[in-house]
């Protein structure tokens, strides 16, 4: 349901499905990642608190007790200067009655302007799942998408945020490295989360979103390495405990499970997937058709 207009296109995790969205911040403060085309049509902003506010006071009085999660947008609203986000955030507190949850997206410079005391603030109101895009645990790969972090650095961030109490969500890229580094990059972003061992872990399929110049750097993966690669990572994670999710719309492979119990349900499935799709030669050898209709 709409209430307000935003600033299209808008964009959130899976699992913030049934969230209201408020779109605190239009854009990516960080948007140069060379993979990524999401808000490459948006120049960033940070809107103001009133903004929001009048946003809030738009949602009927008789819809309000409806909503239980918010997702704050867009790219990085973490991002947002501390003592105003605590505002907004008081404000969803007093106007959501049932709320029990507010999400956001967190790059990698957006965790470098709070502290782990400013991040413990936001926790205590609300604001209790981070997603953060790792990509790669390979700095080989993370310098060839200009991702701006190494993955020490992004480790370090999220142990921040881990220490003051935020869950996070982690996503990685199938196909990302392309084909020269495609088991560093399997191998590294599994080890990466084994430090970590983030509540959840997701895995996203490359595929073309204004981001067509990068594909021109890779050798990119075909259906059959996708699912290798899928293998190696799921082989290699062992963290301490943590989901596994691969059921963005972009996937070919869908992985469900929980670690450490699941560990051996999602090699087997994952190699049973091997099996299948090699009966299928064509299809094995096609590079998979990433695109989407919009934006």
């Amino acid at each position: 349901m709409y209430y307000f207009d935003y600033v299209e296109p808008v964009f959130r995790p899976p699992s913030e499905a049934r969230s209201l969205i408020f779109q605190i911040t239009v854009g990516c403060s960080q948007n140069n990642c060379r993979f990524c085309g999401m808000y490459k049509m948006k120049q960033f902003l940070i809107r103001p608190v009133d903004e929001i506010a009048a946003e809030i006071a738009a949602v009927p009085k008789k819809h309000r007790s409806f909503y239980q999660r918010v997702f704050l947008g867009d790219g990085d609203a973490l991002v947002y200067p501390q003592q105003q986000l605590l505002q907004i955030l008081d404000l969803l507190a007093a106007n959501f009655p049932n709320l029990t949850r507010v999400g956001a997206y967190a790059s990698p410079n957006s965790l470098t302007t709070k502290t782990v005391a400013e991040l413990k603030e936001l926790k205590a109101k609300k604001l209790r799942i981070l997603y953060f895009g790792l990509e790669s645990g390979d700095p080989d790969t993370l310098q060839l998408v200009n991702k701006g972090f190494t993955p020490q650095r992004m480790l370090d961030l999220c142990r921040d945020a881990q220490q003051a109490g935020m869950k996070l969500s982690v996503t990685a890229i199938l196909g990302l490295a392309g084909r020269a580094r495609s088991a560093e990059h399997a191998a590294a972003t599994a080890d990466w989360i084994n430090q970590l061992s983030p509540e959840y872990f997701s895995l996203l399929t490359m595929f073309k979103r204004h981001n067509d110049d990068y594909f021109t750097q890779i050798d990119a993966l075909t259906n059959e390495e996708i699912i290798e690669e899928a293998l190696a990572v799921v082989k290699h994670m062992q963290p301490r405990k943590c989901i596994l999710r691969s059921n963005h719309v972009s996937n070919i492979l869908n992985l469900a499970g929980s670690y450490p119990k699941d560990r051996e349900k999602l090699i087997v499935q994952a190699e049973a997937a091997l099996r299948e799709a090699r009966r299928h030669p064509q299809w094995c050898r096609q590079i998979p058709d990433y695109g989407e209709e919009y934006y």
